[in-house]
């Protein structure tokens, strides 16, 4: 089943049927560690046998809104968290280019070697893509390993109307896809892919004999627990192929495009009210919306410091009265210079536009309750 799914993936990218490796791991997080204990790999096998003191000082570049696990991993992993350069994103959350070259070359004046680039499909609070064939360019110039994050995005992918947001994908070493976000999967359920079939298995393996006999009776090949940092793993991909075999790709083609509109609907309602305010102007490029909610007294303050401080405050007050009487729930947080805002996001297939017209009442209501 495994094998099966993970062919379909690869061809899903675009790769060929001579390339392309993977395993299912337990959660984003792990995937991503992998991709860079990989790219380490890669360009330094020896690191297996004889440790750090077989590297150089490393350098990681990833965006200012890629996820956490992406430091976590350099931290894991012996390179430090104070390696990884965090490159300047747009107002829309997407890592600029020419700013990931400046940051390489910041790293190489430092004396760091760089030697993996994570970019990201679908951030996790704006749901942003980067500029996956720009950075491809910039990889293959630099001799670099080029990740995508792809943990939330990914699921794009199966939909015809939305997947060139995702273009240059095929162009990566690694992805990380999480089923169980876009796709519905129950958790857990995600996988890291990997382009140059065998690393896998020759970062991973040891050889226990114990374990990985080569003479057995049948091809052992199926054999993946030595592909694994793990030993012992669970049975994730049962649920996907299952869901896989009842849906068909139509089935979650429609899926994603459904969430999507939910978005844009979502959108549109807010854009059209004087009591919220967007977080940015452009239409959602995933199924995330950010958003205020503008209280009376907040609105007819000008901006300022002041402002500020009290629009912090609304979203958790909200948030807490939410929590209190068990209607509806949404996410808040702040980013960067921007204060407390919530997060909307659509990944349930059974949401309707009766129930976001719901939320925004609810919001609206509590709103009223909390700030007449």
């Amino acid at each position: 089943m495994e094998d099966i799914i993970l062919k379909k993936m690869h061809s899903i990218i675009g790769w060929s049927e001579k390339e392309g490796d993977g395993i299912f791991c337990p959660g984003g997080t792990m995937s991503n560690l992998y991709s860079v204990l990989l790219a380490r790999y890669h360009f330094f096998p020896r690191v297996k046998t004889a440790g750090m003191l077989a590297l150089p000082p490393l350098a990681l570049l990833t965006s200012t809104h890629s996820h956490y696990s992406i430091k976590k991993s350099a931290a894991v992993l012996g390179i430090g968290s104070e390696s990884v350069f965090l490159v300047k994103c747009d107002e829309r959350g997407k890592m600029i280019p020419k700013e990931l070259e400046s940051s390489i070359r910041t790293a190489k004046s430092k004396g760091l070697v760089p030697f993996y680039v994570n970019a990201t499909a679908g951030t996790t609070v704006y749901g942003a893509f980067d500029p996956l064939n720009d950075i491809a360019d910039i990889c293959e110039r630099f001799g670099l390993w080029m990740h995508v994050d792809a943990a939330w995005g990914g699921g794009l992918l199966l939909s015809k109307r939305h997947r060139m947001k995702l273009q240059g994908i095929d162009r990566a070493s690694s992805i990380t896809w999480n089923p169980h976000k876009m796709m519905g999967v129950p958790l857990q359920c995600s996988v890291i892919l990997v382009r140059k079939k065998g690393l896998l298995q020759e970062c991973n393996q040891l050889c226990a004999e114990y374990l990985f006999q080569p003479d057995k009776h049948y091809d052992v090949s199926y054999d993946t627990g030595d592909k694994s940092i793990q030993c012992g793993r669970h049975v994730d991909i049962f649920k996907l192929w299952l869901m896989w075999k009842a849906k068909g790709s139509e089935g979650f083609e429609s899926q994603v495009n459904h969430c999507l509109e939910n978005a844009e609907y979502l959108y549109y309602k807010l854009k059209s009210r004087k009591d919220f305010q967007l977080v940015f102007q452009s239409q959602p490029e995933h199924s995330n919306v950010c958003f205020w909610y503008l209280p009376t007294s907040v609105r007819n303050m000008p901006p300022g410091p002041e402002r500020d401080r009290e629009l912090h405050m609304v979203a958790p007050k909200i948030k807490a009265k939410m929590m209190e009487e068990g209607m509806t729930m949404i996410g808040y947080q702040p980013l960067g210079d921007k204060v407390n805002f919530f997060r909307c996001v659509f990944s349930n297939p059974a949401t309707q536009k009766e129930d976001v017209d719901f939320l925004l009442d609810e919001i609206t209501r509590l709103g009223r309750e909390l700030y007449s």
